[in-house]
């Protein structure tokens, strides 16, 4: 007996959608049902078909799921809860073209609105131009395209330095440009030197993680490569998705054979034998760039490894490292309990190194002796000239923001910068003397995180960024656990009730914050519930917004 989802068959376009991508279907003369290993090792092409559908439909409907599921030996129940977990992804049908509209806190403070007919999104990581769009238009050509203020560029002259050397100077589409300017040279130091050595210099060099965990990296890659377990695997994390975040955007963009050239240093030295840059969809001029530096670094017989670029689906979650994983495997983005960790047992369950872009990146210059320990900041909201800028780590944020990315505006005032991303802290203008590495703003109570810089002026609508911010992590909640999925929603809306007109007993709900928070924290899976009330609780303090 057939098990089929409701909503018919699937149309010739769909199927022909699924098939560019698996291949022709067999004749249907007889029903196989295929389990075990047979139907697990197609369901991580889960996603990539769920694409291939929405790419050419505009949508996925029952029957194109259904076709997918037969098609890949997956419960039609299962593959509905992937598809409806991803924002991405349209259950219903729409037209020929989508726009999204970003209007997250660098864009709402640019005076961004969502139209008719318009989608409202959170940050598509265009910060530095905001305000920002994503237009997509579906068919036998799908084609997705950002645009944003023309007003500021993404990479500021200023902050050219060490990582971002290349940016705007290389032909980010040409192999022989970048070996131009000294592309590679690094992989062949490290295969002369020999994975060990590799591990060495990375531990000796005392970097850090740059997504915002900040773990060593010489001691994660010493603790895949001695896994004994088999196969290792290698994940690049470019799934950016912070808003203020765009700086992995901007290495993608500019000088993609880098990061493909530190994925080949890294699973040299951790023992690697299959990689995947996990790229966020509303980044596809990145994901093209990289696509195509994959395949070049490949053609000429640089790469060493087996590496596929996978493309997500709107999910900040999905930046978590086992969630990231779970994704890949065509499963909901969910992250998983620790221990066992990556190193351990990370995508399907063997040893996995994972880092993020800009991580990568420093593996050039350490494998060169060229490491000079400075970190990207990406700057945003309401200064003179947002962009991607490089300082040595320990530069106070008052030199970052007046010398580097040209102040405030003609006649306005500081109000805060929110340090760290949405799950970052506020910091105020009689702390701007702080300087920016780990110590420096712990000692504020305050965190680097992913290194974005959102500058909030004496303009700004402070009770709408927190509220904004509120909405944010109750929107990307991936509602695994309770505290984190019932603890945004009620921190949501407390602060609505905090910051509207209605009187209210405001010292018993800043109390019922304080305990909302110190559950999401205690009990949360991941990083996402136990940081979801920093910045409401930070922004509390730090901008005097109660009424009353």
């Amino acid at each position: 007996m057939d098990i089929r989802a409701t909503g018919g068959p699937a149309t010739a376009g769909e199927m022909a959608a699924v098939d560019m991508l698996l291949g022709a279907a067999e004749p249907a003369a007889h029903h196989v049902a295929y389990g075990g290993h047979a139907a697990r090792s197609q369901r991580h092409l889960l996603l990539p078909v769920l694409h291939a559908i929405q790419d050419r439909i505009g949508w996925v409907s029952r029957g194109a799921l259904e076709y997918a599921c037969r098609r890949l030996s997956i419960p039609p129940a299962e593959a509905y809860g992937v598809v409806s977990f991803y924002a991405r992804f349209n259950l219903e049908p729409r037209g020929d073209a989508a726009v999204h509209v970003c209007d997250d806190i660098p864009c709402m403070l640019a005076g961004a609105t969502v139209g008719q007919g318009a989608i409202g999104s959170p940050c598509l990581g265009l910060c530095d131009r905001a305000p920002a769009t994503l237009t997509e238009r579906f068919g036998s050509v799908y084609e997705a395209t950002a645009s944003s203020s023309p007003l500021s560029p993404a990479l500021s002259p200023e902050g050219r330095g060490g990582l971002l050397r290349r940016v705007g100077v290389v032909d980010p589409e040409s192999i022989d440009s970048y070996r131009e300017h000294g592309g590679f040279a690094a992989l062949q130091k490290a295969r002369e030197i020999g994975p060990d050595k590799v591990i060495h210099q990375v531990i000796e060099s005392k970097l850090v993680g740059r997504g915002g965990a900040a773990f060593p990296t010489g001691r994660k890659w010493q603790s895949v490569a001695i896994a004994p377990v088999k196969p290792h695997y290698l994940v690049c994390n470019a799934d950016e998705s912070e808003p203020g975040t765009f700086k992995d955007r901007v290495l993608m963009e500019g000088d993609p054979f880098a990061i493909v050239e530190g994925m080949a240093i890294a699973a040299l030295a951790g023992g690697c034998e299959k990689g995947y840059i996990y790229i966020r969809t509303e980044y596809p001029v990145a994901r093209r760039r990289m696509e195509n530096a994959v395949a070049q670094t490949r053609a000429a017989g640089l790469l060493g490894f087996d590496l596929e670029v996978r493309r997500g689906a709107g999910a900040y979650i999905c930046g978590e490292e086992t969630a990231l994983f779970n994704s890949i495997e065509g499963k909901r983005g969910e992250p998983r309990n620790k221990p066992p960790f990556p190193v351990q047992a990370g995508l399907f369950g063997k040893p996995t190194l994972v880092n993020n872009v800009e991580t990568l990146v420093n593996v050039l210059d350490i494998v060169n002796g060229e490491f000079g320990d400075t970190r990207l900041f990406c700057v945003s909201g309401q200064v003179l000239q947002p962009g991607v800028y490089e300082v040595p780590m320990g530069t106070t944020l008052r030199s970052l923001l007046m010398e580097h990315a040209g102040g405030l505006r003609p006649g306005r005032t500081l109000q805060a910068v929110l340090l760290g991303g949405a799950a970052g802290s506020f910091v105020t203008p009689a702390q701007l003397d702080v300087p920016l590495s780990f110590e420096g703003t712990r000692a504020i109570g305050a965190t680097l995180g992913s290194g974005a810089v959102i500058v909030l002026d004496d303009t700004a609508d402070a009770k709408s960024v927190l509220l904004r911010i509120a909405r944010f992590f109750r929107d990307e909640s991936c509602g695994q656990c309770v505290p984190c999925r019932v603890g945004t929603k009620r921190q949501e809306e407390i602060l609505e009730r905090m910051l509207g007109e209605a009187d209210g007993d405001r010292a018993a709900d800043v109390m019922l914050l304080s305990d909302i928070a110190q559950a999401m924290r205690d009990a949360s899976i991941c990083g996402l519930g136990q940081t979801a009330a920093n910045a409401i609780a930070s922004g509390l303090t730090q901008l005097k917004v109660i009424n009353g």
